[in-house]
């Protein structure tokens, strides 16, 4: 696969009341939707969102996830999450920043890693499935 440049997507949002405890700081588990957010957006940006990806055979579950907490976000805080996929070949692998929107400064280092499971026997792919290959490849092409 001759893929040039990285495939990146960002999202921005708000830390809503909801997502805080007691002392207006974002609860640890509210990030896994943060990415998740970024992560849709990256995978819309290259024509394989979760409906593409069901409708060719194919479901991505999500079997490690790591984050790494280095400042809490806030109540209110506006914050940049950025996901680039790094791997793509046998797995999906996604890296992220969460960053203060204002400051840049970066509050949160995870990565996903999803691996492909064909949906008519359940089984996991030892390679990524040639559509989403396909996929990237267009998206490469086209930038």
């Amino acid at each position: 696969m001759t893929h040039r440049a990285p495939v990146r997507a960002e999202i921005e949002t708000q830390i809503p009341f909801h997502h805080v405890d007691m002392l207006d700081i974002a609860w640890h588990g509210h990030y896994c939707q943060y990415l998740e957010e970024a992560r849709c957006a990256l995978l819309e940006k290259i024509g394989y969102d979760y409906l593409a990806m069901k409708n060719t055979g194919y479901v991505w579950p999500i079997v490690d996830l790591h984050l790494k907490y280095l400042r809490p976000a806030r109540f209110r805080q506006r914050i940049r999450v950025e996901a680039e996929l790094v791997e793509w070949e046998y797995r999906m692998k996604i890296k992220y920043q969460v960053r203060d929107a204002e400051t840049g400064e970066t509050l949160v280092k995870a990565h996903s890693i999803q691996v492909a499971v064909n949906l008519d026997n359940g089984e996991m792919c030892y390679a990524s499935p040639r559509v989403f290959l396909e996929r990237l490849e267009e998206f490469s092409s086209e930038r």
